[in-house]
């Protein structure tokens, strides 16, 4: 004989499936982002350097990174900031333009988008290790190009700061322009093209469509991609660690290679282990990547309404 379940057994059935089906989300949130944010904070508050026993020193981690001893962190916090913005300007730009004629009605624009994409599919490390040879001193491929033009051709790319970060930069849009082109190329498949016919028959040429309808119809795309990419720039960590690891004279060391190195590689930094000191730094680059987010957002609010 077959029992129809009552509608009471149904619905407590449903909220056990409901419950299963949510619990692996919220055990991986407790163990992979509760638990460690809880860890950080409390060990901000001690000295710690995974061995010994910890102390408990209070502020004095956060005291030491606004002294004189935390000038080296500010100076990567620089560096990040440098780096973030000056690849911004070229790899935003790049992908919606890209984006753009992509998009629109050309031979071969399915090759052609594939090839954008690939090197976000690649290697940071295999990534990193290319562009080190392709820019080495004497016998990497940019100098052969220039000698081949008649130039000198040994040109120590590695040496310079500031040649160091262009290099890197270099390396980030590389890698990072193309998935942002079709994060535009998904907007630009919302915009009506009525309004671009609607244009043509007034006379406006490309230039003009894309600057009149374009650009502010993808206000609220450009307002995730840009913030999408600000954020991953200044929480850059591999690419630097496979291309400079902080070289020359911790010149292109970011926050975020900073901070690793004091957990798990102070050797290089010529000091022991620092959990406590590392935490800290973590801390404080949680707010200021934390007041970034809020700045911008807050400046591009407007913006992002433009066609509610």
């Amino acid at each position: 004989m077959i029992t129809t379940p009552t509608p009471h057994t149904l619905k407590r059935r449903e909220y056990l499936q409901s419950y299963a089906m949510i619990a692996i989300s919220v055990i991986g949130l407790a163990l992979l982002v509760i638990y460690p944010l809880g860890w950080i904070l409390r060990f901000s508050l001690y000295r710690y350097d995974g061995i010994s026993e910890p102390i408990y020193v209070g502020m004095s981690n956060f005291i030491r990174a606004f002294g004189a001893n935390g000038a080296r962190y500010w100076q990567t916090v620089r560096n990040t900031f440098v780096f973030a913005f000056g690849k911004l300007l070229v790899e935003i730009p790049l992908a919606l333009v890209l984006a753009y004629i992509v998009a629109g009605k050309i031979k071969g624009r399915s090759f052609f988008r594939t090839v954008y994409f690939l090197p976000s599919m690649l290697s940071v490390a295999v990534m990193g290790i290319m562009f080190y040879y392709l820019f080495g001193s004497y016998s990497g491929a940019i100098n052969e190009i220039v000698r081949m033009f008649g130039g000198a051709g040994n040109t120590r790319w590695f040496s310079s700061g500031t040649l160091a970060m262009i290099v890197i930069m270099i390396a980030s849009v590389w890698q990072n322009f193309g998935i942002n082109m079709l994060f535009f190329m998904t907007g630009l498949q919302s915009i009506p093209e009525e309004l671009y016919e609607a244009a043509t028959i007034d006379g406006a040429n490309s230039v003009q469509r894309f600057f009149r309808i374009t650009i502010p119809m993808l206000a609220p795309v450009s307002q995730m991609v840009i913030m999408n990419a600000l954020l991953g720039s200044l929480k850059v960590v591999d690419l630097v660690l496979a291309m400079t690891n902080g070289a020359p004279n911790f010149q292109t060391e970011m926050m975020m290679s900073y901070v690793y190195k004091l957990f798990f590689a102070s050797t290089q930094l010529g000091t022991a282990n620092n959990f406590g000191y590392g935490a800290a730094l973590s801390v404080i680059t949680a707010v200021i990547l934390t007041v970034v987010t809020l700045i911008y957002l807050r400046v591009t609010h407007k913006g992002s309404e433009i066609h509610d």
